[in-house]
């Protein structure tokens, strides 16, 4: 089986780890992606519900399809001030 690799910034990389794989049979969209990482961390899942999405480099809509080579990262909302 698969694993994809997903870098998490901010304030989540803190709380869930820099770095999670998440394992795949076949593609997914992003959407898919996201409910998978809600269930693995259910505590978490208003700041994961709040990120940005990735994928090489661009940010992407939920219905992007991830293949298992792309570089996905999780960006939260920050502020500042």
């Amino acid at each position: 089986m698969e694993k994809l690799k997903i870098l998490c910034f901010a304030n989540l990389g803190e709380k869930i780890g820099k770095f999670l794989e998440i394992p795949v049979e076949t593609e997914l969209t992003v959407h898919q992606l996201r409910e998978r990482i809600i269930k693995s961390y259910p505590q978490h899942q208003h700041t994961i519900e709040m990120c940005m999405i990735a994928v090489n480099h661009e940010y992407v809509t939920e219905e992007t399809i991830i293949r298992k080579d792309d570089q996905i990262a999780l960006i939260p909302p920050v502020s500042g001030g």
